[in-house]
Order: C-alpha cells, then structure tokens, then sequence
C-alpha cells in the first residue's frame, strides 16, 4: 500500500510550472504506471523512485510535452526503458568471470605489499617463490607458463594457489599483514632488517 505524499503531490507542492497537459496526464495515468512498475520490478521502493523518474523525464520536457500525440504511451515507454536500464544493472556475473575475478582477487592481495615482498619471497621454496614471481609480478599467464614448465594448466592453476597461500601466510608472519572484512589487506607492518639475523 502506498504511503506518504504522491509523486503529483510533490509536483503540486514544489513544481509550480508544471505544464497542465502534463499534469493531466500525470493524475490520469499515475495509478496505472506505479501497478506496472510494482509488477515489474518486484519491489515497491524501487517502483516509486522510478516512476518519480518517469514524472521528472516528462518534466524536463516543459511544454513540449503538450505536442506528445499519445502521453500514455510516452509514459509507459520510459518506464520500460528505465526497467530495461535496472535489469542491465543488476546483470548476473557469467560463470566463465568467476575465476577471473577470484585472480584478481588474489593479486590485489600481492599488490598491496610491495615494501615487504622482495624480502618474504626469498623465504619460500624456490618453486612457490618462482611461479609467483613469474605469473603475478612478470605477468606470464598460467597457460604459458605450464607450457615452458611441462604442466598441464590444472597443475599449474593448483601449484600458484598453494604458492600464494603459503605467501599470505609467511606475509602474515613476517609483516604482520592484517585484513579487512573483505579479506584485503588493509595494514602491515614491515619486518626491521635488523631483526633478520
């Protein structure tokens, strides 16, 4: 049920230049809009802030909506439109980005510690060290580099994950990485040189 002040009220009360046409047209076809909206966005916020578009759409177009052959129509059009525009918003990420994104995800971990990294690689096992060396920091893909190292891209995608999480953890050791609530890091405390020895 609708509650609070209307979208022709809030015109009436803020909006004195409001041409008549278009609020005629308003009053005759608001209740109709907002059902359609209600239908087909399935949420009712949602369907009064567009239809609170829709009126300031028409309003923009000042007297020259008066020369709208058909309002109803021109309404529900951009209505439609600015549905259209929220499912293209609210778009699902393809199965086939997920990977990439988790990439991503892992490399903006590495990123973010450049001052303590040279030091914390030098403590890994040479493989983990050299495939995180090569596929994060040089930029080799994991395609190629199991190509040059006689892998298959499994093994690979499998030994970088391991390389990686053996990194967080020596990072969280040596420098004291913390992370946010995201699990990025958000501070860190570089190990003193002379506490190495």
């Amino acid at each position: 049920m609708r509650t609070g002040i209307s979208v022709t009220e809030s015109a009436d009360l803020s909006f004195h230049s409001v041409a008549p046409c278009l609020m005629k047209a308003w009053r005759a076809h608001q209740d109709s809009l907002l059902a359609w909206l209600y239908k087909h966005t399935d949420e009712d916020a949602l369907a009064e802030d567009l239809l609170h578009e829709v009126f300031l759409r028409a309003m923009s177009k000042k007297k020259d909506f008066c020369e709208i052959e058909n309002a109803k129509a021109w309404l529900f059009r951009v209505a439609n439109n600015l549905v259209i525009d929220q499912v293209r918003q609210r778009r699902f990420v393809p199965l086939d980005d997920l990977d990439v994104e988790q990439e991503l995800h892992d490399t903006e971990v590495i990123d973010s510690l450049t001052q303590c990294l040279p030091r914390v690689l030098s403590e890994l096992e040479e493989k983990d060290s050299e495939i995180i060396k090569a596929c994060d920091i040089r930029g080799m893909t994991q395609k190629e580099y199991a190509e040059r190292h006689g892998m298959t891209l499994v093994a690979t995608k499998s030994r970088l994950q391991r390389a990686r999480q053996k990194l967080r953890r020596q990072l969280s050791q040596s420098c004291k990485v913390k992370l946010d609530e995201y699990h990025r890091v958000c501070c860190f405390t570089p190990r003193d040189p002379k506490n190495e020895y």
